[in-house]
């Protein structure tokens, strides 16, 4: 048999649906498997927990060999940024640290295996490849909103601090009172409370509320949905499959032809 027919055979392994469905199972029992080492277990189940969690690892490492092997050129899978954080991973949960000064590392690292569920669905790559574009574009909106909340703390900070030096005691803690009050938080106890010294306060929250929690998170989740069409416009563009703009092309393409033959005859 010779290399590229292993390839290929590889490859029809790495892309079968039952495949991958038994790796998504794997990494949720994994995930399941770092939530039952928070819980006090006895020394039998913890045996049998450790047995398991060394399977689990194993398995990743076979299932990333496939991977590399199914891959045509093998150069390219170190192109992508996923194969290189599974490959990394696994490699350093390989590592025997569990009974080591390093042991924290190492379940750590296995806590970090869970992510792998990302590199393996498309549609939650294409979600984070989403989010990660669209920091650029967030970061003035983000500028702008701790402008708000700059001057919002230091107004809160100047009227109320003496109201209450916990909540208004300097511009630190009015920050977190005022991401208390956007997030709505128990809010209106802390309105009421200043309410009884400056009966016109409720302005105050009002406005704030409404720069933050309306204007700026609906500015911030229109840039994240607007990112995610363009992603999925370009995945569509890779897959073959025409966009919008194409279609409406063709079929001016086509009126015009048949316009065309109609004035001929």
């Amino acid at each position: 048999m010779n290399s590229a027919t292993l390839q290929a055979k590889f490859e029809r392994i790495r892309s079968n649906k039952v495949f991958e469905l038994f790796v998504i199972s794997i990494i949720i029992f994994s995930a399941l498997m770092v939530g039952a080492k928070t819980y006090n277990i006895s020394e039998s189940v913890s045996r049998v927990v450790i047995f398991l969690d060394w399977f689990i690892t194993i398995f990743f490492m076979f299932e990333i060999t496939i991977r590399f092997l199914g891959e045509k050129h093998k150069k390219d899978f170190f192109k992508r940024a996923w194969n290189i954080f599974d490959t990394v991973i696994v490699t350093v949960s390989l590592i025997p640290i569990e009974d080591s000064e390093l042991a924290i590392i190492g379940r750590l690292i296995r806590i970090f295996r869970v992510l792998r569920m990302v590199s393996i669905i498309p549609e939650l790559r294409m979600l984070l490849n989403s989010l990660l574009k669209a920091l650029p574009r967030l970061g003035y909106v983000v500028l702008l909103m701790f402008i708000i909340f700059y001057i919002y703390a230091a107004v809160g900070a100047t009227f109320f601090s003496e109201i209450n030096p916990s909540l208004w005691g300097d511009i630190a803690r009015s920050l977190l009172t005022l991401f208390r009050v956007m997030t709505f938080e128990d809010w209106t106890d802390v309105m009421y409370e200043t309410m009884t010294v400056y009966g016109f306060s409720w302005a105050y929250y009002l406005t704030f509320i409404f720069f933050t929690a309306f204007a700026f998170l609906n500015m911030i989740i229109g840039i994240v949905v607007n990112v995610l069409e363009e992603e999925h416009r370009e995945q569509n563009r890779e897959d073959g499959e025409p966009t919008l703009q194409e279609l409406q092309k063709e079929l001016w393409e086509i009126k015009a032809l048949l316009k065309e033959r109609h004035s001929q005859q």
